[in-house]
């Protein structure tokens, strides 16, 4: 951010204004604040990427720091959902198609969708055909769309990693049919690690540069006989597999060995005892795809990412390295999770919790 922004430029002081709009459930003063900017000349695309992502970004953070609520965070998204469509309906962004189609997609099991309706938007305004699948697309749909319409490229959008082994195959299977995939979001790390561990054909940070790279030069399709990527070779230990299949009796045999560890919860009441049991079965999930990945980095970003939500939540960040180590002696025939275990729980303890990491 520059200094002309830090002290009240008119794009701050327009983010300013809908992010209390937002706060304050009102969609009707949300979608002035973004008409009037249309009205008065604004770019659509700043407004889009400079403003209305911007508090996204900030819904988002607020939540992590327990300053709203989820309520508030779903109706936060709705109304910026709702402003992006103003943006798409006003007549500053009447854009014809002169480029390509893109297919723009979240993976299956992937629910935040407001990325994907952002890069959808800045492609039609860049002058392109989009196809706009939305949330939660199951690959064999994606597939039979793409067969049936033929696009140039599937832009590819997920922010959860624990939807990497998923993505994995949804590009896999977009390659077999001949299209190129490129992917974004958090989910593909914070310098697209991920992407490139996949088979991603391209990589964008964010709908901006994700509109850029496609506007340099189109991406090659895939050859009839391309292997977009060999087995992970690490995944030969069957670690990965063990681990996601065994997810719901791990998460019981930690849940139960915690009251030992942690005496503490035994004075949990239900809902308490529901969200730890939640918070395990992310813990577990999370170790699954880090095994995926091979990346102990990953693991790690989650825990620490965890501790801070929780000590947000006046939940004592403690309580994670007992969990820990219960799962490490579940696991105890599993020299790599057994590794990432040891890995994360001193990162834990070395490092103090930060709320809004990346997950």
């Amino acid at each position: 951010m520059s200094t002309q922004e830090a002290t009240g430029s008119p794009l701050i002081a327009l983010v300013d204004r809908l992010w209390a709009a937002v706060l304050a459930g009102d969609e009707r003063a949300a979608t002035a604040v973004v008409r009037a900017a249309l009205d008065d000349g604004m770019d659509p695309e700043s407004v889009l990427l400079d403003v209305i992502a911007r508090v996204q970004s900030r819904v988002g953070e607020e939540w992590a720091a327990n300053t709203i609520t989820v309520a508030q965070e779903h109706v936060a998204t709705a109304i910026n959902e709702r402003a992006i469509a103003v943006v798409a309906e006003h007549d500053a962004s009447r854009t014809e198609p002169s480029r390509g189609r893109v297919v723009v997609a979240c993976v299956d099991g992937e629910w935040h969708g407001l990325p994907a309706r952002l890069l959808t938007e800045v492609l039609r305004l860049r002058g392109w055909h989009v196809d706009h699948l939305g949330a939660h697309v199951p690959t064999p749909h994606l597939i039979a769309h793409i067969h049936r319409t033929g696009p140039d490229v599937v832009a590819l959008s997920s922010s959860i990693p624990t939807r990497l082994p998923t993505a994995h195959a949804t590009i896999t299977a977009c390659q077999a049919a001949g299209t190129p995939v490129l992917v974004g979001g958090a989910a593909f790390g914070p310098d697209g690690q991920y992407a490139r561990l996949l088979g991603a054909d391209a990589w964008a940070p964010d709908a901006r540069a994700a509109a850029d790279r496609l506007e340099r030069h189109p991406l090659p399709r895939p050859q009839p006989d391309h292997q977009p990527i060999d087995d992970l070779p690490h995944l030969a230990d069957q670690e990965y597999t063990m681990v996601a299949r065994t997810r719901p009796q791990l998460v019981r045999t930690v849940f139960t060995g915690l009251e030992d560890k942690y005496p503490a919860m035994r004075g949990y009441d239900e809902a308490q005892r529901e969200r730890t049991a939640e918070d395990l079965a992310h813990i577990v999930e999370f170790l699954g795809v880090a095994l995926y990945t091979g990346d102990e980095a990953l693991f790690s970003r989650f825990l620490l990412w965890t501790a801070g939500i929780l000590e947000a939540r006046g939940v004592p960040a403690r309580s994670l390295p007992p969990a820990l180590d219960v799962l490490g002696r579940e696991l105890k025939d599993f020299p790599r999770a057994i590794d990432i275990l040891h890995q994360a729980t001193k990162r834990l303890t070395d490092a103090p919790a930060t709320v809004g990491g990346t997950r």
